[in-house]
């Protein structure tokens, strides 16, 4: 039996404890996270197919697709002139060609069904106040070192401990996260409170000259998720700061009609400056592998970060039922299947951001003219090699 570590308590974390366990393959995981209790904040993420194929590998498919609601459409707007753009249909032949929905769901509730079925899971240890800081490994096994000395040895340690990962800083060196230069305000607000008219069961983007606006509904549709982005060359990192009502609408003043009139709803906002990293190729250290944000952090423009991570959940799961000496060749494996994809979808969420959500005058019309000459099926083409995946276990 394998003593597999795992850093970090996050989806990410929790997916590959699962992943892990749930193979049967005799090994124990224990999951140190540096908080004081398991948790998740956060607002609404959304989850393609690739995702729900993972979550069915992990064994939580159908509680999350009960917490989550089914979205019909993906709506592109234009920002400025309320203009329909684009729509690409979700139910349907999506369902049919990709095998599951997409849906959008609270982070917590997401969180939930994952930690749910980790304290269901008698290999798996949840040890709360312990931060991993570092590692140290022999020919014999690895070590995670806690921020205050306490040791933890076993076979493999995976780091999931996010985007600024002290694993990924001691394996890969490469210094503090990129600052992107986009500011992204989030609001979540009870349903109640938007119009019947717009209470809309669909992702809708709003997209103007360096900015967009995305809204769409969240924990079984009793809320409305809001999340606008500024392109201002914001250069400091932020993380859930509070901003003022009257800031937030005063940084977006091209919006349209419809648009602000949701955005206007928006109370209780927090800010954040979005950050990612330069894909790297090698993500492993002999016993030691990195997961999720820590090994390919990305923007939001994809809506891919989370169904990323819970792919690897399953491909290095898979991959560590086996010896335990097989234990570095097998984490080298699971390097070389996953890097490529996950770096083709960060540069991807990255181009994303500058050429279809935030370009201005002749490129957005430009940009117009292209989205809104692709059918249905033109659409599913375009998203096939991300939504159609399904991860082998």
């Amino acid at each position: 039996m394998a003593e597999i570590l795992i850093a970090g308590g996050g989806i990410g974390g929790l997916a590959a404890a699962l992943g892990t366990a749930r193979n049967n393959s005799g090994h124990h995981v224990t999951v140190l996270e540096r908080r004081d209790v398991f948790s998740e904040l956060g607002a609404g993420i959304q989850l393609g197919p690739n995702a729900f194929h993972a979550l069915d590998r992990l064994g939580v498919g159908d509680e999350v697709r009960e917490r989550a609601v089914h979205i019909d459409e993906l709506r592109l707007m234009d920002g400025t002139t309320d203009e329909r753009i684009a729509v690409m249909p979700l139910t349907g032949g999506y369902r049919e060609r990709f095998g599951n929905p997409y849906a959008v769901v609270h982070r917590g509730d997401l969180y939930q069904a994952l930690l749910d079925a980790c304290r269901a899971t008698p290999a798996i240890t949840l040890t709360a106040g312990a931060g991993v800081a570092s590692y140290e490994q022999d020919a014999n096994g690895v070590t995670a070192v806690t921020d205050t000395g306490r040791r933890f040895t076993g076979t493999a340690l995976i780091g999931a401990d996010g985007i600024r990962s002290a694993i990924r800083r001691q394996l890969v060196g490469d210094g503090e996260p990129r600052v992107s230069g986009h500011t992204i305000y989030r609001s979540v607000i009870p349903m109640e409170l938007v119009p019947e008219e717009l209470r809309w069961n669909t992702v809708t983007l709003w997209a103007g000259p360096k900015w967009h606006f995305v809204h769409y509904p969240i924990a079984g549709g009793t809320h409305l998720n809001l999340a606008a982005t500024r392109d201002d060359g914001a250069r400091d990192a932020v993380v859930g700061r509070p901003a003022e009502r009257a800031h937030v609408i005063g940084r977006f003043p091209e919006l349209g009609e419809t648009a602000r009139r949701l955005l206007e709803l928006g109370a209780d906002w927090k800010e954040w400056v979005l950050c990612d990293r330069d894909p790297v190729d090698t993500w492993t250290d002999g016993r030691v592998a990195l997961l999720g944000d820590a090994a390919h952090p990305m923007l939001q423009y994809a809506a891919q970060g989370a169904c990323m991570a819970l792919e690897d959940a399953v491909v290095i799961g898979s991959l560590l039922d086996a010896p335990a000496e097989d234990t570095v060749q097998r984490l080298e494996k699971y390097n070389a299947e996953r890097h490529a994809r996950t770096a083709r979808t960060q540069l991807v969420a990255r181009e994303m951001g500058t050429q279809l959500y935030h370009p201005s005058g002749p490129q957005a019309q430009a940009r117009n003219a292209m989205m809104s000459a692709l059918s249905p099926d033109d659409l599913y083409d375009k998203v096939a090699w991300l939504h159609g995946e399904r991860v082998a276990a």
